[in-house]
């Protein structure tokens, strides 16, 4: 957002908007990260929840897709933002973004945009970059990539602000069940045997078997969940799904996707998964203990599998924790 409005501060374009693009080759999407258009005021951006099929496809915008694949900036005549009036000239610059090239940033003005300015906006994606950077090193695991464990409790409390989730698992909330609403579910993910893994093939060949799972996670759940790599072989996803089923099915698909990738040099390998909902009244580690809770169960009784704190809890194997704290005094 900052981006966007620092470039239409300089430039006064008609418009300039960063655009991600998401999805699985083949069905890929144009989200739009943040977007400005001459008049306005305040940056509008595409909900991260919205509807895949409702986002312009990566074909309907050719000189969004040139620029992701060239790495370069890409010049060409578009229709003016809203349709009407003469032909424009868009500039797109590819933006880094997760240490990779996966956005480009759009700008729209009446005239070619000129060699100095094209120089000025790249200037600024570089300083863009490097103070994303910094943000990166801080935030995410060197060897996975994925978020560390100190932003954990920031975005727990995030995810949930303003959003409607249950006191309990599977509870009624206003009156009805919270199905169709969004719900928030925690999972920890333990890699089976890993200490073997290690001793037998040394620790180079367990941080290879790291860093495949965080791929296959990603592979897994949607841009917007949340993965982390706590320490170790541990892993956390904080994921939103629409109800309890489909929950469930993300986090058997990963399971189901590591027992069949084959490692190398190792081979075949397990995870065991527990997850929980989380509730409206939930601090980050209570969440956490239930979901670790599970996945204790889960080793203890079989491993490579996925187990859910709600259902243990009803069918009389685990014990249901008294809730300690619907807030926190400092």
């Amino acid at each position: 957002m900052s981006l966007v409005s620092a470039l239409n501060d300089l430039l006064e374009p008609l418009s300039v908007a960063i655009y991600r693009c998401l999805g699985e080759p083949g069905d890929q999407r144009w989200l739009t990260c943040a977007s400005l258009k001459a008049g306005e005021e305040i940056a509008s951006s595409d909900s991260l929840w919205a509807d895949p099929d409702s986002l312009p496809s990566r074909e309907e915008r050719p000189s969004l897709s040139e620029c992701l694949e060239h790495h370069g900036v890409v010049s060409s005549r578009v229709k003016p933002p809203g349709g009407k009036g003469a032909p424009c000239w868009s500039a797109t610059f590819p933006l880094v973004i997760e240490g990779e090239v996966q956005a480009v940033l759009e700008v729209v003005t009446r005239g070619k945009l000129k060699v100095e300015s094209q120089r000025m906006v790249s200037s600024m994606l570089r300083i863009y970059h490097n103070f994303q950077g910094l943000l990166e090193s801080s935030e995410r695991d060197t060897l996975t990539g994925l978020l560390n464990r100190k932003t954990f409790d920031d975005r727990f409390q995030k995810a949930l602000r303003g959003r409607a989730v249950p006191a309990r698992d599977d509870a009624v909330v206003d009156g009805r069940r919270s199905q169709g609403q969004a719900r928030h579910f925690l999972g920890v993910i333990d890699i089976d045997h890993f200490k073997q893994v290690n001793d037998r093939f040394g620790h180079l060949i367990g941080d290879e078997v790291l860093l495949l799972l965080s791929r296959l996670m990603r592979q897994s759940f949607r841009f917007y969940d949340s993965l982390y790599r706590f320490g170790g072989e541990e892993f956390v996803v904080m994921m939103r799904c629409d109800d309890l089923a489909a929950a469930g099915m993300a986090f058997e698909r990963l399971r189901a996707r590591c027992e069949a990738f084959a490692f190398p040099q190792i081979g075949s390998l397990t995870i065991s998964i527990g997850f929980t909902e989380i509730r409206r009244v939930d601090s980050p580690s209570e969440a956490f203990q239930r979901a670790d809770e599970a996945v204790y169960y889960a080793k203890g009784h079989g491993r490579n599998q996925v187990a859910r704190h709600a259902a243990l809890v009803a069918s009389g194997e685990l014990k249901e924790r008294e809730q300690t704290n619907a807030f926190e005094l400092f």
